[in-house]
């Protein structure tokens, strides 16, 4: 008779880096999985390295729009997208991002309402919830604001909801494209957790 093996003894899997084609086999089910359309729209976020954070976060979750209002490291397009600060950080991956720009927020809202989407402040301001007790599974367009300053006061009166990023530590709040790298993550969570 045979002793059974020790549970313990059973060798964890072996971790390793991927490659390209592992890489893209890892993603292929999540791509195949049904999800809301999800947009950003970025009031005034003054650092091209967020900007450029931003644009890298939105391809790697596929967001289906972007909206840059204002002064999102130059004004007008095409000092966004030739800053080389924005580039070195995006990588090239602004080439995989349907962005515009322009130049008002609140009537920048009113093109993404008319585009379908629900515009949710990510702020933390008076009646903002818990980002994830909030409903993100429909479409939604997640608005995020300046460094410093954040959503413009008229803006941010504009949206239809607001959320907050529940933190723990002794830091009251996340640098701007940190917390819309978790607001899309969570946005697109939701979807999945409901498929």
């Amino acid at each position: 008779m045979t002793k059974p093996s020790p549970a313990h003894s059973t060798s964890p899997p072996r971790l390793r880096q991927l490659g390209g084609t592992d890489l893209k086999r890892l993603h292929r089910d999540w791509k195949r999985r049904p999800h809301p359309r999800l947009a950003l729209l970025l009031d005034n976020v003054a650092s091209p390295f967020n900007v450029g954070s931003i644009v890298r976060t939105a391809a790697a979750f596929a967001v289906d729009r972007m909206f840059v209002v204002g002064h999102c490291g130059g004004d007008g397009k095409d000092r966004v997208l030739s800053n080389s600060k924005m580039q070195k950080i995006a990588l090239g991956t602004e080439r995989f991002v349907n962005w515009d720009y322009y130049a008002d927020t609140v009537e920048t809202l009113a093109v993404a309402r008319a585009e379908g989407f629900d515009c949710v402040a990510l702020e933390l301001t008076a009646g903002a919830v818990p980002l994830h007790e909030l409903d993100l599974n429909r479409n939604i367009c997640l608005v995020v604001g300046h460094e410093d300053r954040g959503i413009s006061p008229a803006a941010l009166a504009a949206c239809d909801q607001a959320a907050f990023i529940p933190q723990l530590g002794k830091v009251g709040s996340l640098n701007v494209a940190s917390a819309t790298a978790i607001g899309c993550a969570e946005a697109r969570r939701q979807a999945w957790q409901a498929d």
